[in-house]
C-alpha cells in the first residue's frame, strides 16, 4: 500500500501548505505538488504510474489560474483581463472552463488505475452546481429548502414569482458560486423588497465585498438580480434559521469517509452567516445543549446520507436548524469545504484526519 500523496493545487495556497504540515506531523513525506497553472498549461500530471493517493485541491485565489479557466470557458478576453482584487467577471464562463478541465482529469485518472483519487472529478462537478445538488437531495428524500423550477430571467418576474409562491424570503444564488459569491437574500418589507448581497457595483464592474450591502432602490435591486440571473441561478425559499443567543446560525459539517467529523457553528446577526462576511464562530457545545439528542442525531444522519452519495474522501455540508431547533435543512454541499483551521478532534486536525482515513481506506481496498 502506497503512503505517497500527490496534490493538484496552488502550491502557495494555505490549503496545500496545511496539508503538507499535516503529513509532516504524521511522520510522512511531503506530497508531490503539481500546480493548477502548470497542469492547465501542459495538460499533464507528471506523477508517474506508481500507486499513489491523489488529492485534487481548490483552484481558487490564483488569478493566472482564473484566466486559464476563463479561456477554457470561451471568454475571448481572458488573457488580457487585469487583476482587480475582488472583481466578479464572467463566472459562468469560468465555471464552464472548470467543467472542461474536470472532464479531462476524469480521463487522465481512468488511464492511471494505480492512483487512488480522493476527490472524484465527476463529483466535484456536481458539487459545484447548486441546482443539481438541491434537486438530487430532494429526490433522495433529504430535507432541503423549497426551490424554484424555471427561474425567470427578469428580476421583476422573479420577485413576482417569489410572491406567488408565498415565500417571505428567498435566496438567489449563483449556481456555481462558493463563499457567498454573487449571493442575494431577498426579503419583503412594508415599503418594498430589500436585497442583502455580497455584490457591489462600481461602474462598470462588479465586485465581491466583504461587507453585506443592503439594496432598497429598485434600480439597484434590478441590476444585482439581473447579473446573478444572467450567470445561472439557484433560487430557493429562505427558511427562517434558528438563533443561538442573539444571532442566526447554521453549520458547516465536514464529513470524512462519510462520517460527520468536524463541525463549525457559523453565526451572524444577518441570515447570511459566512465568516468572511461579518460572521463568527459560535459555541458548538452551547448549541448541543440547546438541541435535543434525537434532533441532533437526525441532523447528523442527514449529513451521513449526503456524504454516502459520493465516493470522495470528504464533503463539506452546510446545514441549518429551523426555529424550533428540531427541523433541519441541507443548504448546500461543497467539494472543497475542508478549510477549517484551528480545529482538532482526538488530537488530529482536519487534514490529519483526512490523511489517516485515506490511508485506512487504501489498506482495506
Amino acid at each position: 500500500m502506497s503512503r505517497r500523496f500527490l496534490i493538484l493545487g496552488n502550491p502557495e495556497n494555505r490549503r496545500v501548505t496545511l496539508f503538507q504540515q499535516a503529513l509532516t506531523k504524521q511522520g510522512l513525506p511531503e506530497a508531490r505538488v503539481v500546480s493548477w497553472l502548470d497542469y492547465l498549461s501542459s495538460g499533464e500530471l507528471p506523477f508517474g504510474d506508481e500507486p499513489a493517493l491523489v488529492r485534487v485541491d481548490s483552484f481558487g485565489e490564483n488569478f493566472a489560474v482564473q484566466q486559464q479557466l476563463w479561456r477554457r470557458g470561451g471568454y475571448a478576453r481572458a488573457l488580457t483581463v487585469k487583476d482587480r482584487r475582488g472583481e466578479v467577471l464572467e463566472p459562468a464562463k469560468a465555471h464552464e472552463g472548470f467543467r472542461a478541465v474536470l472532464r479531462e482529469l476524469s480521463t487522465t485518472f481512468a488511464q492511471h488505475p494505480p492512483w487512488r483519487v480522493l476527490a472524484v472529478p465527476e463529483e466535484i462537478d456536481e458539487l459545484f452546481d447548486k441546482r443539481r445538488t438541491s434537486r438530487r437531495y430532494h429526490a433522495e428524500g433529504l430535507p432541503v429548502p423549497e426551490f424554484m423550477d424555471d427561474v425567470p430571467t427578469e428580476p421583476d418576474a422573479l420577485l413576482e414569482r417569489v410572491r406567488e409562491l408565498g415565500w417571505d424570503e428567498a435566496f438567489v444564488k449563483l449556481s456555481s458560486g462558493s463563499s457567498a459569491s454573487c449571493l442575494a437574500h431577498v426579503a419583503f418589507e412594508a415599503d418594498g423588497p430589500l436585497v442583502r448581497t455580497s455584490l457591489e457595483w462600481d461602474a462598470p464592474r462588479w465586485f465581491n465585498n466583504l461587507k453585506v450591502r443592503h439594496l432598497k432602490k429598485p434600480a439597484d435591486i434590478d441590476r444585482a438580480l439581473r447579473f446573478i440571473l444572467s450567470q445561472g441561478a439557484q433560487v430557493e425559499r429562505g427558511i427562517p434559521k434558528a438563533r443561538l443567543g442573539d444571532a442566526f446560525f447554521d453549520l458547516r459539517v465536514l464529513c470524512i469517509a462519510q462520517e460527520p467529523r468536524f463541525i463549525v457553528v457559523r453565526q451572524n446577526v444577518l441570515p447570511i452567516t459566512n465568516l468572511h462576511l461579518g460572521g463568527f464562530r459560535g459555541d458548538l457545545q452551547a448549541l448541543k445543549a440547546r438541541v435535543s439528542p434525537a434532533a441532533w442525531e437526525a441532523a447528523m444522519e442527514t449529513c451521513r446520507r449526503v456524504a454516502k452519495l459520493y465516493r470522495s474522501l470528504h464533503v463539506g455540508i452546510d446545514l441549518m436548524f429551523e426555529t424550533d431547533f428540531v427541523g433541519h435543512r441541507v443548504l448546500e454541499a461543497n467539494a472543497f469545504g475542508d478549510l477549517l483551521p484551528n480545529l482538532t478532534l482526538d488530537g488530529l486536525d482536519v487534514w490529519e484526519w483526512q490523511i489517516r482515513e485515506a490511508l485506512r481506506q487504501a489498506e482495506t481496498a
